[in-house]
């Protein structure tokens, strides 16, 4: 090899070690300020990240994380003029778009927010999360367009859960008495152990108790109702009633909604298969379904009954536990039946 392509691939190797020690020394900075962002310390966060912006400074991520630095120190001023800036470049994703909204919501202009809103949604007509936070901003002011937009994100963006959580509260609030059911129900399996999980348990029970099974002819419900995949709902549901003449609770729920599941997958099931109802079905034919449900249905007011039923039921307890813990809960998409759009 020649003395000049010999130098030539030296200083290729410099230029390339140089580039990764930039790559890597960016990739740390970032997750020192994610770390300070985690411990609550925003200035911190805000510090490191302007130092690996001047170092890779059209990187997206590191300016989205900026964006959201400002907006959780409340430095809106700053986080106003960068997301405007984020969401007009060509690459800026839906996330840019989020923070937009979030951004203008704290800073109470409402119309800059419904168009980030718009325009995202433009760009992301698919976006779960967009779906679900626009439709907020519009319920923020009682604008019931906002379930038009939970429901298209329930549709589109099926793994996400913000929008079953919106519309199951939404739905509660009204006299729908099937899908608040059914999203609550979708949104504890999502997400379980978050705050919102164990408020939509409380809504859950609330909804057979008070709403479902507090018709008088649930099988007139039924037949008047024009979906036919709530009405076929309503109708097995019907069936069950005379089980409810000892009250409602976690362990009769269980056995309402266990003989459900073996009149649905007789007949409806072939026409809807539906993703919450094969779940169910797989806890019931694991002999868990009673598990399950003491799990779905635990709030405070069931905590004592709750304890109770596992110092009896133990084994079957732990084993709940540990399938609960290898299972992977997906709604995947063209499950979707409602047709109120």
């Amino acid at each position: 090899m020649n003395k000049r392509l010999s130098t030539f691939f030296m200083a290729c190797l410099i230029t390339f070690s140089g580039l990764a020690q930039s790559v890597e020394t960016v990739a740390t900075l970032q997750a020192r300020a994610k770390n300070f962002i985690r411990e609550g310390d925003f200035e911190n966060a805000a510090l490191v990240l302007r130092q690996a912006l001047s170092q890779s400074p059209d990187n997206l991520e590191l300016n989205k994380d900026l964006v959201l630095v400002y907006t959780l120190k409340r430095d809106y001023t700053r986080a106003r003029e960068k997301v405007i800036a984020l969401c007009d470049r060509p690459d800026a994703d839906a996330v840019c778009f989020q923070l937009a909204g979030n951004v203008f919501k704290a800073l109470e202009e409402v119309k800059e927010c419904e168009k980030y809103y718009k325009r995202g949604l433009k760009i992301f007509p698919n976006s779960g999360p967009l779906l679900s936070e626009y439709g907020e901003l519009l319920w923020s002011s009682k604008d019931t367009r906002a379930i038009d937009q939970w429901e298209k994100g329930i549709e589109v963006d099926p793994g996400f859960g913000g929008n079953y959580y919106n519309a199951a509260l939404y739905y509660y609030y009204t006299t729908e008495k099937v899908w608040g059911l059914l999203y609550a129900e979708i949104f504890v399996n999502l997400e379980g152990l978050s705050e919102r999980g164990q408020s939509m348990r409380a809504l859950l029970l609330k909804g057979y108790k008070e709403k479902l099974f507090a018709d008088d002819d649930l099988a007139r419900t039924a037949e008047k109702t024009t979906n036919p995949f709530a009405s076929a709902f309503l109708m097995e549901m019907s069936k069950q009633v005379p089980l409810t003449a000892k009250g409602i609770d976690a362990e009769i729920l269980s056995d309402i909604r266990a003989r459900f599941l073996m009149s649905w997958f007789e007949g409806p099931a072939k026409k809807f298969p539906f993703k919450l109802f094969d779940a169910q079905r797989q806890w019931l034919q694991a002999d868990l379904f009673q598990a399950y449900n003491q799990w779905l249905f635990l709030t405070p007011d069931t905590q004592i009954k709750h304890e109770q039923w596992k110092k009896d039921h133990g084994e079957t307890w732990t084993k709940f536990e540990q399938f609960q813990q290898n299972r992977v809960f997906r709604v995947p998409t063209g499950q979707y039946y409602q047709t109120r759009r």
